[in-house]
């Protein structure tokens, strides 16, 4: 068993080109399968792993022998209390109480909302027959995350509420997403003054409809309404970290799902068999739940999160000493999944740099060769839902308007990957056509 040292002049320059070009960075390591050491602000070093049995050893780390790594580059929007910064029995616990908005079958009430909203906003965006995917995909996943959450059809409030958490996710910067000593109050108009400000007024949306909620009588369905009622093993209801958990919903949620979308309408309409079979396999639905178990529309889906993942690493501080892909680490040292290195590596997957539409039904795949939701105990809680609200969107757009990429469009090279928010978003905007109604 060997050992690996961390910290050094070249994990920090590999860290700032890995900031930079976080993509490219680790697909071209993705072949290596030795740990990639980073040194990050704030964070301190990182190993990164692209391999099948390092992503077992990580995802498999049992609740005690693990921690959520802090600080992280998404605390100023979410907040401390935030299921993804929280470890131990605090995890446990608020993932408890997270659960129950996210069961199958709660998952799939909410398909009629999705394909509603995403109709509402297709119609917002086609007034001149061309679409830009990746601004209406944006659209969507708000729109979704709003009236799932709060059952929010009024078009002021539901604007309002847009406004805070976009000028919010705007506001925390690269500065302060990489630098934690950067996020302290240096005056009234600093950034950090600012980001605080903007919070706070996200949070003055969040609290005036849980307390209608609370004054209304009986629940609704949408998730609000659940987690407001929703008790842990000794009957204890959410605290304070409710905040956290709605802001984490909206910001976090709806921009990691914005991104999948926006790969997975691309690749559909650059090649026109993959087009034309997505449009075939939907004139079979009646209604919008069955878009869910679309096999060969699933597949697609899973193919854009492998070669798109949206976040592009899986973090994990050891809390004992650990050995990953047969390489010793210490107490405290923090490990990582690089899915960008996993997800391309050739010994997992024939031609990884293809997009394969039928790579994910010739074969089963593991939970560490394929992970866009990370996994483990700590995989992503809004995964099933996710997965709905990108088939159902797919589903509605592809049988509302038939879209076309132009032929410079599909001439041209793929949009790079670049570093927004917490995901990695295309970076610049696609162009499809609307060709008929």
């Amino acid at each position: 068993m060997s050992t690996v040292t961390l910290g050094s002049p070249l994990g920090l320059i590999r860290a700032v080109g890995a900031g930079a070009d976080p993509v490219g960075f680790f697909r071209r390591h993705a072949a290596d399968n030795r740990p990639i050491a980073l040194d990050f602000p704030g964070l301190g070093h990182v190993a990164f792993f692209g391999t099948k049995q390092a992503a077992r050893d990580i995802l498999t780390l049992p609740v005690e022998a693990c921690r959520a790594p802090v600080p992280n580059p998404i605390e100023p929007v979410v907040g401390p209390g935030s299921l993804i910064l929280l470890s131990g029995d605090a995890h446990r616990r608020e993932r408890s109480l997270l659960t129950p908005a996210f069961h199958g079958e709660r998952v799939k009430s909410y398909a009629d909302v999705i394909a509603s909203a995403t109709a509402d906003e297709l119609a917002r965006a086609r007034p001149d027959g061309i679409i830009a995917v990746q601004r209406l995909s944006i659209a969507i996943t708000l729109h979704v995350a709003i009236r799932v959450i709060f059952s929010v059809t009024d078009d002021s409030r539901r604007l309002e509420y847009t406004d805070a958490v976009q000028a919010l996710l705007r506001a925390n910067n690269a500065a302060l997403m990489l630098v934690p000593a950067l996020r302290r109050d240096l005056g009234r108009w600093s950034p950090w003054s600012r980001l605080i400000r903007l919070r706070n007024q996200l949070d003055e949306l969040l609290s005036g409809d849980m307390a209608a909620r609370l004054e209304s009588g009986p629940p609704t369905q949408d998730m609000l309404s659940v987690l407001l009622d929703s008790t842990d093993e000794k009957g204890r209801r959410h605290s304070e970290e409710l905040h956290d958990q709605l802001r984490t919903l909206l910001a976090a949620g709806h921009e990691t799902t914005a991104t999948a979308l926006t790969w997975t309408l691309y690749h559909i309409h650059r090649d026109d068999a993959i087009r034309t079979r997505v449009r075939a396999e939907l004139a079979s639905c009646t209604s919008p739940l069955d878009i869910i178990a679309l096999p060969y529309l699933n597949a697609v889906v899973k193919e854009a999160l492998r070669m798109h993942p949206p976040v592009p690493i899986v973090l994990r501080q050891l809390a004992a000493r650990r050995s990953v892909d047969g390489i010793e680490f210490a107490e405290s040292d923090i490990v990582g999944i690089a899915l960008y290195a996993l997800h391309y590596n050739p010994e997992i997957w024939d031609h990884p740099d293809r997009f394969d539409d039928e790579r994910f039904l010739r074969r089963r795949t593991s939970p560490f060769e394929f992970a866009p939701f990370g996994g483990g105990h700590r995989r992503c809680i809004g995964a099933p839902f996710a997965a709905a609200e990108l088939a159902v969107a797919i589903g509605t757009i592809m049988s509302l308007v038939d879209l076309r990429m132009s032929t410079p469009e599909r001439r041209r090279p793929p949009p790079r990957s670049s570093a927004r928010g917490i995901a990695v978003a295309p970076n610049r905007d696609i162009m499809l056509e609307i060709v008929e109604k």
